[in-house]
């Protein structure tokens, strides 16, 4: 059963991984091709919750990994 609950924790932590590796190409595009500030903004802005719930299932799937490992 801890094994499940591991491998399931790093499946999370590379989910969240991706959508981290998204955002960055995302906004690095973004500041390659030189946009007006307006934009980048509205970029940034759209990113923004994105990054924070990747960020947030990395945490999750991680402390999912823990438990499984200090429990099993």
């Amino acid at each position: 059963m801890f094994d499940i609950m591991i491998w399931a924790g790093v499946a999370m932590s590379l989910a969240g991984l991706a959508g981290l590796i998204w955002c960055i190409l995302r906004v690095g595009h973004a500041r390659r091709a030189k946009i007006s500030d307006d934009a980048m903004r509205a970029v940034l802005k759209s990113v923004l919750p994105i990054n924070l719930g990747a960020l947030g299932l990395s945490i999750l799937g991680l402390m999912l990994v823990g438990l499984g490992a200090f429990l099993g």
